[in-house]
Parts: C-alpha cells; structure tokens; sequence
C-alpha cells in the first residue's frame, strides 16, 4: 500500500498501476527525502517536476506539504491513467500530468521553471541524458533528487549540477544537488 504521509492529504492512500514497471518509493525513503528537503528548501510555494512519476507518490506528497504546483511526466499509459485518478481522489487541480517520455517532454521549450526536480527512473535507466536535458528547467538553486538502487554505481552528476548528499534507505538510495551552476557574469 502506498500512502501519503503527511500534509493536507496525510494518510489518503493511492492507487499503483497493475502490471507496469512501477516501483513505488517506499513510505520511509519518502519521508527521509522529505525531511531532508527542508534544510534545503522551502517547499510552500515550489514548483515541483515528478519526472517518471509512476504513481505520482512523490509529486503528490509534494502538493501535499505545501507545493504550488507539481507537474508528473510518466510514459506508460497505465501509470498515466493512475496518476490522473491518484490527482483527482485528492483534489489537487494543481497536479499536472503529462503522458509522455520524460526526454520528449524536456525537449521542448522550459515553462515554466522549477524548484524541486523529482527523478526515480527504472532502476536499470542511465539517468544523465534526462539530467542534461532538465538544466534549462531548472530555477536558479533548484534542488534535484534522484533515486537509484543502492548498489548500483555512484551517480555521476553531469557538470551544471553541485552535489549536495546521499541517503540511503535499503534497496533505494537518493542522490540530491543544487542546480544548475550559474557563470558569473561577464
């Protein structure tokens, strides 16, 4: 069972697609993720960007802590048909979901910026395309976070991001930056 675990919709559970790759982040790596946000981020007012959101159990506890917005990108149907029923059954009119690959979606023009990127791709997944793809949607000091199985390699973060920390919780570990690295200017 999945649940959201605090905020205006605590407790509320949520449906998860049958039959798809979705692995949902379990409650405690969720609520580590989110306490550890809070020393890096304001969450009233952010905009946040669930990129491959499967349930939207990320972007939806987001909402649910104070988050203005949360747009979900998921390319699998059913997941996409769960995230739209997991958005409704809370009431959140300000979770967008987008039913596309999460490269398409970053291919076009960035509108609006973001405060807080959310990223659990398939474990197996190279995750830096998307993260090259994401700078340009970022606000400036954005914070990204992305889930990655435990044993797998370190994460290389691409250049434009700082490095901030890791956590691990079991299976999962999540990997968090400030982004991008703005150039002085000239």
């Amino acid at each position: 069972m999945t649940r959201v675990i605090a905020g205006t919709a605590r407790g509320r559970r949520l449906q998860v697609p049958d039959g798809t790759t979705t692995r949902p982040t379990s409650d405690r790596a969720r609520e580590g993720l989110f306490s550890s946000l809070q020393s890096l981020l304001d969450l009233e007012g952010a905009r946040v960007l669930d990129l491959f959101a499967g349930s939207g159990a990320l972007g939806l506890e987001a909402l649910s802590r104070g988050a203005a917005s949360a747009t979900l990108v998921e390319s699998d149907p059913a997941a996409t048909a769960v995230l739209r029923a997991n958005a409704e059954l809370l009431g959140f009119r300000s979770a967008f979901v987008v039913g596309q690959p999460v490269e398409r979606f970053l291919e076009i023009d960035p509108e609006p910026r973001y405060d807080l990127a959310l990223l659990d791709p398939p474990y197996e997944l190279d995750v830096v395309p998307a993260l090259e793809l994401l700078v340009p949607w970022l606000a400036d000091d954005a914070v990204v976070v992305v889930e990655r199985r435990t044993r797998n390699a370190p994460l290389a973060w691409p250049g434009d991001y700082e490095p901030v920390r890791e956590r691990r919780y079991g299976e999962a570990t999540l990997w968090y930056a400030r982004g991008p690295l703005l150039a002085s200017p000239a």
